[in-house]
């Protein structure tokens, strides 16, 4: 049998103090997390919040922005800090599921494919099944060698990339019916 946890990644007030931060996605964001954590705690599935913490900067615990977003209200059975792009190196999650005989993880958060993404592989490895809901992810644009992904093509290449090799691609709805 299946138990299963949902882990969000990120989801923290440091993001509005980067150059990158823009509004444009987050209202779909904001209404396709609340709906994946509201369903995940109806059916008595553990929330797990990940914070990225970094020496400095806004990502710093001395910023005060390593706390959830505003519009968060969710009260997660644990958190973890983390200081790298996957939520499992050094944090003491790995452990805490497994206690748990947790064996399936759904991730959500910011940003799909950093660490969303590289938490999902390490997952993978690690032997979970992961849920990637990427519809309850958000992330910017971003360029290189002067050719700029936007958010569509950045998700649409991470789902490539993890979609029958380390998770399985799903919508909210999708989730939260093979939950019931």
């Amino acid at each position: 049998m299946s138990r299963s946890a949902l882990i969000n990644i990120d989801t923290q007030q440091s993001f509005f103090h980067r150059e990158y931060w823009q509004e444009e996605d987050v209202p779909a964001f904001q209404q396709a997390i609340l709906q994946l954590i509201s369903g995940c705690q109806d059916l008595n599935i553990p929330v797990v919040d990940i914070f990225h913490v970094d020496d400095s900067g806004p990502f710093s615990l001395e910023s005060g922005y390593v706390k959830p977003m505003p519009f968060l209200q969710h009260h997660a059975d644990v958190t973890f800090q983390k200081h790298v792009h996957n939520a499992f190196t050094d944090t003491g999650l790995d452990l805490w599921l497994r206690t748990r005989d947790i064996n399936h993880l759904i991730i959500c958060g910011i940003r799909t494919e950093q660490c969303c993404e590289t938490t999902t592989r390490v997952a993978s490895d690690l032997g979970y099944r992961v849920s990637f809901v990427s519809e309850a992810m958000l992330t910017f644009p971003m360029s290189w060698k002067g050719v700029t992904l936007d958010t569509q093509t950045l998700r649409h290449r991470t789902e490539t990339v993890l979609a029958g090799r380390f998770a399985e691609i799903q919508t909210v709805a999708e989730c939260l019916e093979s939950l019931s």
